[in-house]
């Protein structure tokens, strides 16, 4: 048996139906299909996917999940845009949001972080091609720099 890749995630959220008209616009998620209020199942714009990701609704009075800040849990979801033309968009669309909470170079990828409306981070990451990565991007796969936008525009625009 062999794994092949993660085909869906699935978040317990506050309200089903906020959380996907979030994930729409954040991301440009569609519904592929529902269970009423009670679960929505979106999949990316061009995705061939039965669904990428599931929400189940818990109810508006739930409390925020305590993952990393005392219980054990989920850290975030990645999710991988093609180019930096598609990262710097989404960085656009979610600082008007209110939806970006953070920004980092890892070397070999340069991410964004946000969370969305129940508070549950995400990232949004652009692989750096095998091709493009310079000796700087190499000597630093894996570690957390604050991201210099000039300096990424210069090297991959």
């Amino acid at each position: 048996m062999k794994i092949t890749r993660l085909n869906h995630a699935v978040l317990f959220v506050r309200a089903a139906r906020a959380s996907a008209r979030f994930y729409a616009d954040a991301f440009g998620f569609v519904e592929a299909f529902s269970r009423g209020d009670d679960a929505v199942f979106m999949r990316a714009a061009d995705s061939s996917n039965d669904h990428d990701l599931g929400l189940f609704s818990v109810g508006v009075g739930a409390q925020p999940s305590a993952a990393g800040r005392g219980t054990v849990g989920l850290y975030h979801l990645a999710w991988q845009v093609e180019s930096l033309d598609d990262l710097l968009a989404m960085r656009e669309r979610l600082l008007k949001m209110g939806a970006l909470s953070g920004e980092s170079d890892h070397g070999t990828t340069k991410s964004l972080y946000g969370q969305d409306i129940d508070g549950i981070e995400f990232e949004v990451m652009w692989l750096v091609p095998a091709n493009r990565l310079t000796a700087d991007d190499r000597a630093n796969a894996g570690s957390t720099r604050r991201i210099n936008w000039d300096t990424v525009r210069a090297d991959y625009a």
